[in-house]
């Protein structure tokens, strides 16, 4: 499967599913994970963090989806936003300390914000919606 980076330098839209726009963030939060825990020290330990964080958000929109009551979807979705600002923090953070691992950070930092909106409008409309 192709990661969301890769589908856009080859010129394939983004998903428009939220379940598979959020797995595919969190293939391209892997692949960088990967190739900072290839470098010593400080790296290796934000790249576990950052890790945590950003395959979290896809893990929660898919608990979400089986959840067992409205405020349950809420929960898991806002959990999900929370990630997704965390998420955001971890890759600022590396930016400005390490930007040798050759992926673009201010891609994922843009697909991240975008992310985080969706959710944001998910939870808004699932909270204003009447049985």
């Amino acid at each position: 499967m192709k990661s969301y980076l890769e589908a856009k330098n080859q010129g394939e839209g983004k998903p428009r599913d939220i379940k598979e726009r959020t797995f595919r963030f969190s293939v391209n939060i892997v692949q960088l994970c990967q190739l900072m825990s290839e470098k010593p020290g400080v790296m290796r330990t934000l790249a576990g963090q950052l890790l945590r964080a950003g395959t979290s958000i896809g893990a929660n929109v898919e608990e979400a989806h089986a959840g067992q009551s409205r405020a349950d979807f809420v929960s898991k979705y806002a959990i999900a936003l929370k990630e997704a600002r965390e998420t955001m923090y971890w890759l600022k953070l590396i930016r400005e300390c390490d930007g040798s691992t050759g992926i673009s950070h201010d891609a994922l930092l843009k697909e991240a914000d975008e992310i985080a909106r969706i959710i944001g409008r998910i939870i808004v409309n699932a909270k204003n919606r009447r049985v």
